[in-house]
């Protein structure tokens, strides 16, 4: 089963942070549009296609394209989101992430943690695969926060092509001062990082694991966001087996610590060798220069849709396709 976990941070407001949608007042509803995508090819949520400032459409189009190829079973998982999304969910009765500038950015962490773990065991088996995938504008800032909270002194991706470092260090200072602490204070303490400096979603998704059965495969779909999680996993005590899906764009990126950081936490890295290069959409071949990289599980479709016996140059077809009837015939 893949799981997608749509979530919401107020650091997604902040000029710069998310590059994750072109409309700033619609960028808040961003996870529940990728969800609409996912399942539907287009969103509900909001009256425009999910696109960065530059016009590069959300990876959700690429996830779209394993499921549809592959016939990938999907759950939808709402932690925290602004709105619901269209299709059928499971709700967590989570709050979207505060600013962690201004107040402890998750309260309710722990009520998350253990909805999330309940969830698991009513629907993980031994010797099943479970990947869980997230969509959440901004959250590459609070898993920066959460890391290096917990002693990881590293910098994480970005879906702009050129990371904004500087700003994500003064967050990093300004929340780390507003909380009281300094890196690795909170070592030994995730839930209590997750709750000062992370998002819904982290929460989600490392209570998810945790329920899970021992002997199901755990397989996180997605880039620094998903290691921060696997941190967490880590300072719980937790060393089960863990793989990281994400694309070569994240694995290949100069500007963030995935590589290292993905050795020091033992997470086996899955790298979807996408190349959109001979895409006759810009939109899609920028992907090739640094834009968007990863999100919504797009690396983790591509393993997915491996195991079901479909190779990755049909979901690079299939998310032309896509992408070419989304181009042709605007959401209205």
């Amino acid at each position: 089963m893949f799981f997608l976990f749509i979530s919401n941070t107020d650091l997604a407001a902040e000029p710069g942070i998310s590059a994750a949608g072109a409309n700033a007042e619609a960028l808040p509803l961003t996870s529940a549009a990728d969800a609409d995508v996912i399942r539907f090819g287009r969103p509900s949520a909001i009256d425009c296609f999910p696109m960065d400032p530059e016009g590069h459409p959300t990876p959700a189009v690429i996830t779209r394209a394993a499921v549809v190829s592959a016939d990938i079973p999907v759950a939808i998982v709402r932690a925290g989101s602004i709105i619901p999304p269209e299709p059928p969910y499971v709700e967590l009765g989570a709050q979207g992430g505060k600013d962690p500038r201004k107040c402890p950015s998750v309260p309710d962490a722990r009520k998350i943690f253990e909805r999330a773990r309940l969830l698991a065991r009513n629907c993980t088996r031994r010797g099943e695969k479970v990947m869980l995938a997230e969509s959440i504008p901004g959250g590459t800032t609070t898993a920066l926060l959460v890391l290096r909270a917990l002693g990881h002194d590293v910098m994480v991706s970005s879906a702009s092509r050129v990371n904004p470092i500087r700003q994500k260090e003064k967050v990093w200072t300004d929340a780390s001062a507003r909380a009281g602490i300094k890196m690795g204070d909170l070592r030994g303490y995730p839930l209590k990082a997750l709750e000062e400096l992370g998002d819904p979603m982290q929460s989600a998704v490392l209570g998810f694991i945790t329920g899970s059965h021992n002997e199901t495969q755990v397989i996180l779909a997605g880039g620094t966001q998903m290691l921060a999680v696997a941190a967490c996993l880590r300072a719980l005590g937790d060393d089960r087996p863990i793989t990281v899906a994400t694309t070569k764009y994240i694995a290949g990126d100069p500007s963030s610590s995935f590589a290292s950081l993905a050795s020091a936490l033992e997470a086996e890295v899955y790298a979807a060798p996408f190349d959109f290069s001979s895409s006759p959409f810009k939109g899609l071949r920028d992907y090739e220069d640094g834009y968007v990289k990863e999100g919504v599980g797009a690396g983790g479709s591509a393993l997915y849709a491996a195991w079901n016996g479909v190779d990755i140059s049909e979901v690079i077809r299939v998310t032309n396709s896509i992408y070419g009837e989304i181009t042709a015939s605007p959401i209205k």
